[in-house]
């Protein structure tokens, strides 16, 4: 990946733009709603797993009978990759920050294909363990249904993040205004530490 920093519509003459105090009163604003947004998805994540640890620590044994068997070791993989593309994420933030608009695109562009691989993982082990939604009993409608929400919400970030390139591309954000790019890294984030807890209650706990 190339180190040089590169013209972007956000310097003019030279010099970048400075924010105008009606874009830090907008910025303001939308990272607000947007945390909101966050703390709701939290809540629906805690809803979802509370009820499994509830289910599964009144249970009669653990795992139930007709439960899949994970495959730990691929988990693990999965795992890695999905904490790099939040590394690269960071990394393309910062890039950013400091005016290096090709290497914030690479990053992003490794970031999205990182998170394009977490997903085929995940659809492998789902094909490997092949069990059906309903036929494998609490166990595996919890792990369904957790694991399958966390990907859905991978996916929506995949879009996000490649809008958010094309916007970036397009120089809908400057070097000073740039805070759907920030969002976009909150959301990341946000995914990486949500698999997290799912690593660790269905493979680990």
């Amino acid at each position: 990946m190339t180190t040089a920093a590169v013209t972007h519509p956000g310097l003019v003459g030279g010099h970048a733009e400075q924010p105008d105090q009606l874009y830090v009163e907008t910025r303001e604003l939308r990272v607000q709603g947007f945390l909101l947004f966050m703390v709701s998805d939290l809540v629906l994540f805690s809803s979802f797993i509370f009820a499994y640890l509830y289910l599964r620590n009144t249970g009669q044994g653990w795992p139930p009978p007709g439960a899949p068997k994970l495959d730990i070791a691929l988990a693990a993989l999965n795992s890695i990759v999905l904490f790099g593309s939040g590394a690269t994420m960071h990394f393309a933030l910062e890039n950013w920050k400091h005016e290096h608009f090709i290497k914030f695109a690479n990053w992003v562009m490794v970031t999205i294909v990182l998170g394009a691989l977490f997903l085929s993982g995940q659809v492998i082990e789902y094909v490997k363990i092949a069990a059906g939604w309903g036929s494998s009993g609490i166990f595996g409608a919890g792990f369904y249904t957790l694991t399958g929400m966390h990907g859905f919400h991978v996916f929506c970030g995949i879009i996000f993040l490649t809008i958010l390139l094309m916007q970036a591309t397009a120089g809908k954000y400057t070097f000073q205004k740039y805070t759907g790019l920030t969002l976009g890294t909150l959301y990341w984030h946000f995914v990486d530490v949500i698999w997290v807890v799912l690593f660790s209650i269905f493979y680990l706990y």
